[in-house]
């Protein structure tokens, strides 16, 4: 079954409100869905877009695909991009590896400096 994350409009004539909604892709727009995701307000100003982050980057890492209208919605909650940094993370350079590496080592090092300055005041006095 392919599903979609697509926008499903509620409110009065002129009062648009859409619900944002993981659907079969073959249901109307207005009929059956799985699961509410989150809702768009488009006439206050700024609009209002509440969308459950953990959830819809939990649909999209299943395969569902948004539509061109609910994309442009996700793309404004931030959701798109927490999906790109969750599915391409960065990738370390060469040297940023050795660098990492070298701090690792160097905070085991400081934490032995003081023990072996502590030996050497006990061997003093």
């Amino acid at each position: 079954m392919p599903v979609r994350i697509r926008l499903m409009r509620m409110g009065r004539r002129n009062r648009p409100f859409y619900r944002i909604v993981v659907a079969d892709a073959k249901a109307p727009r207005d009929g059956k869905f799985v699961e509410i995701i989150g809702h768009y307000d488009p006439l206050p100003d700024p609009p209002e877009i509440k969308v459950d982050m953990e959830r819809a980057i939990y649909w999209l890492s299943v395969g569902a695909q948004p539509t061109h209208a609910a994309r442009n919605v996700l793309r404004k909650a931030g959701v798109l991009k927490r999906w790109h940094e969750i599915r391409f993370p960065p990738k370390r350079s060469k040297e940023g590896a050795a660098r990492a590496a070298e701090e690792e080592g160097g905070g085991e090092a400081s934490e032995r400096e003081p023990a072996s300055q502590v030996e050497s005041q006990k061997e003093t006095q």
